[in-house]
């Protein structure tokens, strides 16, 4: 068995990280320029989609770059112990517009476990609130388990 079939988690293992984490980092990127922001999403295991509620100004560099529909990557990471696992899902960022929410839409964004406000350093007056749903091009899990004594497995 090779390296890399022993650090491929299954989609099952995949799923179960994903169920057991609310928050991760999202990349955004457009051209050459990177954005990334931590997050909290909700998780449909079933669809294996992502649903996210993110909050910007129309001036903030997040609001430019989620209007220029970028490419995007969710990465979901745990250490536990010697064992570190990492979930990435990559595919594009797709704003559902209000009109088109559905119940089960609604249902999977009270899964992110955000508040419903967000800390700003000074006043912000014209948010914007949207709701957007990640349908991964793809989505694999790694598992890396390290020997202190100086191995990895």
């Amino acid at each position: 068995m090779t390296l890399d079939e022993q650090s491929t988690m299954s989609p099952d293992e995949t799923d179960t990280l994903l169920a057991r984490h609310e928050t991760g980092v999202l990349t955004l990127a457009r051209d050459d320029e990177p954005y990334a922001i931590p997050i909290s999403y909700g998780y449909d295991a079933d669809e294996r989609q992502f649903y996210l509620r993110l909050v910007s100004t129309p001036e903030s560099e997040k609001g430019r770059f989620l209007a220029s529909e970028p490419s995007s990557r969710l990465v979901v990471y745990e250490e536990d112990g010697d064992v570190y696992r990492s979930v990435v899902a990559t595919g594009r960022l797709r704003e559902i517009p209000r009109e088109d929410l559905t119940i089960e839409h609604i249902e999977q964004y009270s899964e992110t476990k955000r508040p419903l406000f967000e800390i700003w350093g000074q006043e912000k007056p014209d948010l914007d609130i949207a709701l957007y749903r990640l349908d991964p091009d793809e989505l694999s899990g790694r598992r890396i388990e390290v020997d202190r004594d100086g191995e990895t497995t």
